[in-house]
């Protein structure tokens, strides 16, 4: 057995757990997720408000496939963003 052969096994029990933690508080991650990404971009004024969406975005995304990688399912499509004002 090799060694990523070993650290796969060992790390398996941990990537569950994780995935378990995503589904259960999902909501809550997500908060504070948005929480987050409202105190940085009011610190920055809004000067960098594209990219904290974009972030928030991308970490939402991996939420979503964290959380829904055991079920067999694909996760849900990203939502399409809001239109430009």
């Amino acid at each position: 057995m090799g060694l990523m052969d070993t650290l796969k096994a060992k790390l398996a029990p941990a990537k569950e757990k994780v995935s378990d933690l995503a589904q259960q508080h999902g909501g809550k991650i997500e908060h504070g997720l948005e929480k987050a990404a409202k105190a940085v971009d009011s610190r920055t004024k809004g000067k960098y408000s594209d990219k904290i969406e974009t972030g928030t975005g991308k970490a939402k995304e991996a939420l979503d496939r964290i959380a829904h990688k055991d079920d067999g399912g694909t996760p849900p499509p990203p939502a399409s963003p809001p239109p430009a004002a």
